[in-house]
């Protein structure tokens, strides 16, 4: 790990050390990503899962790029042993979404500010889409007999479904320039947070006197990506590097 972070760090500060002065950037862009994430559902217990997907970009500008993205992961929580109702999902899900990012540069005057020029790649962004739900597994018989006699009552909801939802994204991206001094790398850090319109996430949808729900179901995405920007050249008002 820390052989990586040094390659890294070494070829960030080449590739900047070399780079001309550019007002330039590429209008598309394509990029893969890996993370792990938390459901926030009906159940007590959340179960880290991971996620992976790939997106591609239309570039705005250097500082707003609109992706096209498809996800695939695991959510899952509960448990058949500990949990004090014994239910457990795990969902394994895809989904597409449209999402646009919004980054410090495009408001910042940066330009001849170290402080300015560190803070220009944060960014935040949001989008809309639909999750494909699919349970793996999921207990939908009760396992406890204090309501019911064992195995006699089916909990409500879908082992298959569709969520619409809504990202909510933070991150940051740390910019590898070519010998032109236009961003062709991006690797970036991101915190995602996914808000469904439904209580499909977790495939189960008892009412609230049964099992208490205060919100929809959601999960949270802490990822890592990288980012590669291709195409012609187009100006920008505004040296990037």
């Amino acid at each position: 790990m820390r052989k990586l972070i040094l390659f890294i760090t070494l070829v960030i500060a080449v590739a900047t050390a070399n780079a001309q002065d550019s007002y330039n950037y590429s209008h598309w862009g394509l990029g893969v990503f890996g993370g792990v994430n938390r459901p926030f559902v009906d159940l007590r217990q959340a179960n880290q899962g991971k996620s992976f997907g790939a997106a591609v970009y239309y570039n705005l500008t250097p500082y707003v790029p609109l992706g096209l993205e498809v996800q695939t992961g695991d959510l899952s929580g509960g448990s058949i042993v500990t949990d004090p109702s014994k239910r457990q999902f795990d969902n394994q899900y895809k989904a597409v979404f449209v999402h646009g990012d919004y980054s410090l540069g495009e408001i910042l005057d940066y330009e001849g500010s170290v402080f300015g020029s560190i803070v220009k790649d944060f960014y935040i962004g949001t989008g809309f889409g639909v999750i494909a739900n699919n349970m793996k597994f999921i207990q939908r018989y009760n396992l406890v007999t204090y309501q019911y006699p064992l195995l006699t009552y089916r909990y409500p909801g879908k082992d298959k479904s569709l969520s619409f939802a809504v990202p909510i994204r933070f991150g940051y991206e740390f910019k590898i320039y070519n010998t032109y001094g236009e961003p062709f790398i991006g690797l970036n850090i991101q915190y995602v947070h996914t808000i469904t319109f439904n209580e499909e996430l977790d495939g189960y949808r008892d009412p609230p006197s049964v099992f208490k729900n205060n919100s929809p179901d959601q999960y949270g995405l802490l990822q890592v990506g990288l980012k590669v920007n291709f195409g012609d050249s187009v100006p920008y008002t505004k040296r990037i590097n």
